[in-house]
């Protein structure tokens, strides 16, 4: 390969790359607003914070079941503009809509009604828009494209913030059209400006589709048959990362949702201000991303993964020690640098798993089955271990969940090792 054609390359890289980051942008925009602002409006009509969270937490649900099914329905698909395209040309503008309408709702049925059409449909192509990235964007390079994606999606807390500061009280169906419109100019820049049919992936899966028209080949294996194909494997190798994938998923979830509660009883602090213990670690977050990447591209993406959840639990394990509010923002801070290494790094190692281009977008909806999965149960989780620790050791309790993730892929790595040494013998 000559200088030009690698130039060429990581110039096409980089604009797919900043296509996807727009996508995943204006996606979780609308994600993060409808976290923040949907609840008061539930409140309008219901009282039970119980139900309320059962509401809230329906996309997570659906998004467990819907994402890989469509994931792998995207990757059989062939037309002239590719076979991810299609999917956000329709499902980005009907998303789009049905989210301005949340805040027009009339009743709560209504409303109900609003959030699981939206849910339902953003659920749909969410896996989609990511699986671009080992569409078009070479092994080696996945880590540093993934990165800027992850530092895009964290970037949107804020600015749903500043909607919600701006807008929401003065205009609050206006503040909702604004994540709805940021994402229609997205869903319009990559219809005008992408066609993954061009993409080495795209021509690798018609490749292999030519080859089992022929009988050269096997066909593309359907959803079923790829997750038979990681249950079976006797490496466990892609089950054991779905599994790490989940166990993190947990202790990053519970981290999050838990901190405010922490910050007020076992730190004293108001409501307002424990909310903004993790305000400093978003921004580390976004700075660590792309130094991660690089990282993991010299020494190996699992052993960052691994050194990553590891520094994870040690800082949130300091903070339990500690209790201060200090010690509390700074254990956030060096606690998403290592977070960074696997959120980096987790939907790569799994694209790079993946037995053939054929199955991308169904790698990265088993990726969101496990994160989502984790972000379900490890609040409940954490919370239980608080009922018996307290609210002090909270930290350490989410922690314990990150001990385990890092055993996991230990373990992954121990088999990697002795499938090397057994090749070699």
């Amino acid at each position: 390969m000559t200088a030009v054609d690698t130039d060429a390359g990581r110039a096409s890289g980089r604009k797919i790359t900043f296509f996807v980051v727009l996508a995943v942008f204006a996606q979780e925009s609308t994600w993060n607003f409808y976290d923040a602002q949907v609840p008061p409006l539930l409140r309008e009509y219901v009282t039970s914070a119980a139900l309320i969270g059962a509401l809230m937490g329906m996309d997570n649900l659906l998004g467990i079941f819907i994402q890989p099914w469509l994931g792998n329905r995207s990757d059989n698909t062939r037309t002239r503009w590719g076979r991810r395209i299609p999917y956000l040309a329709v499902g980005m503008p009907v998303a789009a809509v049905l989210f301005a309408l949340i805040p027009l709702a009339p009743s709560l049925p209504a409303l109900v009604a609003f959030m699981f059409a939206y849910a339902l449909v953003c659920n749909s192509f969410k896996p989609i828009a990511e699986a671009l990235l080992p569409d078009f964007i070479r092994p080696e390079r996945r880590s540093r494209a993934n990165a800027a994606v992850k530092a895009a999606s964290s970037l949107t807390i804020v600015v749903s913030a500043l909607i919600s500061l701006f807008l929401v009280d003065s205009y609050p169906v206006l503040a909702f059209s604004v994540p709805a419109l940021l994402m229609l100019v997205s869903a319009a820049v990559l219809v005008l400006k992408v066609r993954d049919s061009a993409s080495p992936a795209y021509q690798a899966a018609v490749a292999e589709d030519t080859a089992a028209d022929r009988g050269e080949a096997e066909p593309p294996k359907r959803m079923g048959e790829l997750l038979a194909d990681i249950v079976r494997d006797p490496h466990r190798e892609r089950l054991l990362v779905i599994v790490a994938i989940l166990l993190f998923g947990c202790a990053w979830a519970a981290s999050r949702s838990l901190m405010t509660p922490y910050g007020m009883e076992a730190l004293g602090l108001s409501r307002g201000t424990a909310g903004g213990l993790t305000l400093p670690s978003g921004v580390v977050f976004i700075l660590a991303t792309f130094p991660v990447a690089l990282l993991s591209e010299r020494i190996g993406r699992l052993r960052v993964m691994a050194m990553g959840m590891g520094l994870f639990a040690l800082a949130l394990t300091s903070a339990a020690l500690i209790n201060t509010p200090t010690a509390a923002v700074i254990a956030l801070c060096v606690g998403v640098v290592g977070a960074a290494g696997f959120l980096v790094n987790g939907a790569v190692i799994l694209w790079n798993l993946a037995p053939s281009a054929s199955a991308f977008g169904t790698y990265t909806g088993l990726y969101t089955v496990g994160w989502m999965t984790g972000g379900f149960l490890g609040p409940a989780l954490v919370g239980s271990m608080v009922d018996i620790t307290g609210w002090r050791f909270m930290p350490a309790d989410a922690a314990l969940l990150a001990v385990l993730a890092v055993a996991v892929v230990l373990r992954v790595l121990a088999l990697r090792r002795r499938a090397t040494t057994t090749q070699a013998l």
